[in-house]
């Protein structure tokens, strides 16, 4: 590449969209000038950064909004409902066991329900970071479809298990397959859109989770009404059920479901070459890393020497002890704490997950308007400090069950605030993988942390797993308020022109900010 060829700028958007992804350099120039952290030398940047800057003013505000409207129909309304299926089978134990699967496989017996909880997150921690490289390489269409159908197969089979071992393996094989699923989605979702967009799309994937949260257990009180038919009981049919239903949403998914932005596959008949293009420049100009940069393993885990991915992991095990706890064990506490029946406890689990999403969706829009990620953080984790003690001591079970509100509405809404914390302040496409699955395999932990908290050994108060989530919610607004001061001085030596952060560090360009 020479000083004449970063002035030949395409004429036309699609030949612009063409030049811009596929955007490389020879290695006699490699050896000419330095390669930054997105895999592109400062010739091809500048290249990159004028076709972005054309293509950036072809487009009228009506004709953007038209295109993020197809990218949220498509992408995040497909994901949101996949992630639906995702937590409603792997969360749908509580459901199940109230339902007489506690009897039926003999769980009252010591530990062995939160064995068969805690399980499924063994395969999930550990193959998290390889299932964001996988997504690259395979696609989002056909990895996410695959691995949905097949743990629908798994759901199936748990309806017809005989004994608590054997549910116990079935949980590790539901781990292994959904391993890949969510930090997919997390990676596929930042990769779309800009850093202040991005807080109310990850809180609409959620919201669609949480629906699925709060009315699996009206579904369940539902499906238990089916025990006796084909001999099989209540507890049975919610897993054959709730299986079939991955079988049709997988299915939908692999026609619907679309590809990374900077993707060459022929998946792309709702967006020309043209809106492609946009989408890829409007990307760079925000963070600067939409073109992927060739995989390369030191690279890859050199990321992990950047202590804040740790700092954001770290918040999110908080938050999903948390959240994982709730879902495993709210129907129980509602039964064994607060004295209410069995199918009013089924019922009584979705009003406060319908506070969640209203939450939710608030803290998010706010975010993304001021943008801020880390105070949104620090005040879902207040919610949670608030309602904690109101569960675990109050006397009223009706003021008890105000407390699920605030608790739920905290830690619920926390998941999609800790993504966008982490999404707004990282650049570089491997980076952003890593990041990913580092982030969710935390996730995993706290998955579980979740389903020891809740020992039956504890009921009806259960104090020993309230104060555990108290010192998780603590310890969020601590990790935020330390991100935060190395983000001010960070900031501190931008402003006086240094661009090299720390050695651990490539989030850096010019004119880029971290996100309080």
């Amino acid at each position: 590449m020479t000083g004449s060829d970063t002035e030949k700028v395409p004429s036309g958007t699609g030949e612009a969209y063409r030049v811009n992804t596929e955007l490389s350099i020879n290695a006699a120039d490699e050896k000419a000038y330095p390669i930054g952290s997105d895999g592109v030398s400062g010739v091809a940047a500048a290249e990159r950064a004028a076709l972005d800057a054309q293509i950036l003013s072809e487009f009228t505000p009506e004709e953007q909004k038209r295109i993020i409207w197809h990218i949220d129909r498509r992408l995040v309304v497909m994901v949101g409902f996949m992630y639906c299926v995702s937590l409603m089978d792997r969360t749908n134990l509580g459901s199940a066991n109230i339902a007489g699967m506690s009897a039926d496989l003999g769980l009252e017996e010591g530990t062995r329900y939160s064995i068969i909880t805690l399980l499924f997150f063994v395969p999930y921690i550990l193959l998290q970071p390889p299932s964001t490289v996988l997504v690259r390489r395979i696609g989002p269409r056909v990895f996410l479809s695959l691995i949905t159908f097949f743990w629908g197969a798994c759901m199936v089979g748990m309806g017809f298990v005989g004994n608590w071992r054997v549910m116990a393996g079935l949980r590790v094989l539901l781990g292994v397959l959904e391993a890949g699923f969510f930090p997919s989605c997390v990676y596929l979702l930042s990769t779309w859109y800009t850093r202040y967009e991005l807080g109310k799309r990850n809180a609409m994937f959620y919201l669609l989770g949480c629906v699925a949260a709060a009315f699996a257990g009206l579904m369940a009180a539902g499906i238990m009404q089916m025990a006796g038919t084909q001999g099989l009981n209540g507890w049975q049919w919610i897993f054959i059920i709730e299986g079939l239903v991955s079988f049709v949403v997988a299915m939908i998914s692999y026609w619907l479901l679309v590809d990374f932005p900077d993707s060459k596959r022929a998946t792309w008949k709702f967006l020309d070459d043209r809106e492609r293009a946009w989408v890829v420049a409007r990307v760079n100009a925000d963070r600067g890393d939409a073109t992927v940069p060739p995989f390369r393993i030191g690279a890859y885990l050199k990321c992990a020497t950047d202590w804040k991915l740790w700092a954001y992991g770290m918040m999110f095990f908080n938050t999903t002890t948390v959240t994982y706890a709730l879902a495993y064990f709210l129907p129980i506490i509602l039964v064994g704490n607060m004295g209410f029946s069995t199918v009013e406890a089924q019922c009584l689990v979705a009003p406060p997950y319908v506070f969640a999403g209203i939450v939710m969706l608030a803290t998010s829009w706010a975010g993304d308007r001021y943008h801020f990620r880390g105070p949104i953080v620090v005040f879902n984790n207040l919610l949670c400090i608030i309602g904690l003690p109101i569960v675990g001591f109050h006397p009223s079970p009706g003021v008890r069950y105000f407390g699920v509100f605030l608790l739920t509405a905290g830690a619920n809404s926390n998941v999609p605030g800790v993504m966008s914390y982490m999404a707004n302040n990282i650049r570089g496409q491997w980076k952003r993988a890593f990041a990913s699955a580092l982030f969710v395999g935390f996730g995993g932990l706290g998955g579980i942390c979740g389903s020891l908290v809740f020992r039956s050994r504890d009921s009806p108060t259960y104090h020993p797993g309230i104060y555990a989530c108290l010192t998780a919610s603590l310890l969020s607004i601590v990790l935020v308020g330390l991100v935060s001061i190395s983000f001010y001085f960070s900031h501190k030596k931008a402003s006086r022109g240094e661009v090299e952060l720390e050695a651990s560090d490539d989030d850096f360009q010019p004119g880029f900010r971290y996100t309080y």
